[in-house]
């Protein structure tokens, strides 16, 4: 019969002419085989794995390192493990996705966030409350006791409920989640990868899972149940989420982020641009695209973009703003017949490449101000930058707005 081998990941550290052995942890569990056939691939940076030789050892010294090692190593393990899930099994990836939609339905202009937790999980709730409105994601935490005592009235009709429970049968949410109104959107975050065996999701049956789960029990990883792996893998899946709704909730991330963390080391490596040439975009870093491109090809063009800008020729471009107006209708239309996708050179605003941004975003109010009818300095107009004769970089006249 034949045997499958998998490579053991082992954390242990051997001590050269030594007569006490380290205690030494369980090595991490074989990594099982992948349910798909391809795999991210491992990152370029990484260091390697031949750790460097010490200058002194001891036996103290050993079984300290060994044991964050394995810590470290367990842990890694188990993220290697999440990645894959969501790579390749159908339920968590329709999970996430429903999450991003019940959180986005209203594309951030009402509703939050409210996300519920106890004890570590709370913890990790009250963290992701932190970095989601750091993004202009707006979100509060609620905690589930004072939530029987009169919390409760801070959820709104327009908002989404997470609920992060390893156990899928906390208690306290358990008894809480009677009271929520059951038109409101639920996301559970938990170890749980079925929803039949997750108590709140039996509950309510149209809730979202949001699976999180480790490979192996802390208490078999470490000795102890004290909540670390899964604390981890709920910590990382809140991240992703929270990074995938800024996305599609705002066109500059970087610019929201650094609004909303303007002080410490953070808000001085986002400090403000002094010129509007700092973050137009170059024109000759715009893709191409025919003449003869439909609604759809364009839209998979800016798609591809890095900037999310397109340009047809040297003087007519197509703004992120504008191509996020096309309607399902235009996608078989030549984008050339599409009414106001395309901006030629004689709709532009031009400004000399050293202008700073002050005085761009004067420029723009005044404008504004004394020609209140007129369309040409919206949102969606484009800004382009000249060096005397030459047209050289390109920017949304809202986005001068925000720097």
């Amino acid at each position: 019969m034949a045997i499958d081998h998998h490579p053991v990941q082992n954390s242990e550290v051997y001590l050269l002419n030594s007569t006490h052995a380290p205690i030494i942890p369980p090595p991490s569990p074989p990594s099982p085989a992948t349910p798909c056939g391809e795999l991210s691939p491992p990152s370029d940076d990484l260091m390697s794995m031949t750790p460097p030789a010490l200058s002194y050892s001891s036996p103290t010294l050993a079984r300290r390192l060994a044991t964050a090692v394995h810590v470290l190593s367990t842990e890694a393990t188990a993220l290697s493990h999440l990645t894959r899930l969501y790579e390749c099994d159908p339920v968590a990836r329709r999970g996430f996705h429903d999450a991003v939609e019940a959180i986005t339905r209203f594309n951030g202009d009402k509703g939050k966030l409210v996300i519920c937790g106890v004890g570590k999980s709370g913890h990790i709730a009250k963290k992701l409350v932190a970095t989601m409105n750091s993004l202009k994601i707006h979100a509060t935490y609620l905690h589930p006791t004072e939530a029987l005592h009169g919390d409760l009235g801070k959820v709104g009709k327009h908002d989404t409920i997470l609920l992060i429970t390893f156990s899928g049968k906390t208690p306290e949410l358990l008894s809480l989640l009677p009271h929520f109104d059951a038109s409101l959107p639920l996301i559970v975050l938990t170890s749980h990868t079925s929803r039949s065996t997750c108590s709140i999701v039996n509950m309510r049956p149209d809730a979202i899972l949001l699976s999180a789960p480790i490979h192996m029990s802390e208490t078999d990883s470490f000795g102890v149940s004290a909540p670390t792996t899964s604390t981890t893998m709920a910590l990382a899946l809140g991240d992703a989420l929270a990074m995938v709704i800024s996305n599609e909730l705002h066109l500059n991330v970087a610019s929201v982020f650094s609004k909303n963390h303007p002080g410490g080391a953070i808000g001085a490596a986002f400090l403000s641009p002094k010129k509007v040439s700092d973050q137009a975009i170059p024109l000759i870093d715009i893709p191409e695209i025919r003449k003869d491109f439909s609604g759809a090809e364009v839209l998979m063009s800016a798609y591809r973009s890095k900037s999310g800008w397109v340009r047809y020729g040297q003087d007519t471009v197509l703004s992120p703003r504008r191509i996020k107006t096309l309607q399902p209708e235009d996608m078989d239309e030549p984008a050339v017949t599409i009414p106001g996708l395309m901006v030629g050179k004689q709709d532009w605003v031009t400004i000399p490449i050293e202008t700073s941004v002050l005085d761009a975003q004067a420029m723009i109010e005044d404008e504004r101000r004394t020609h209140s009818g007129s369309h040409r300095f919206r949102n969606d107009a484009i800004l382009v930058l000249t060096d005397g004769e030459e047209m050289c970089s390109v920017l949304e006249i809202g986005d001068v707005s925000q720097l």
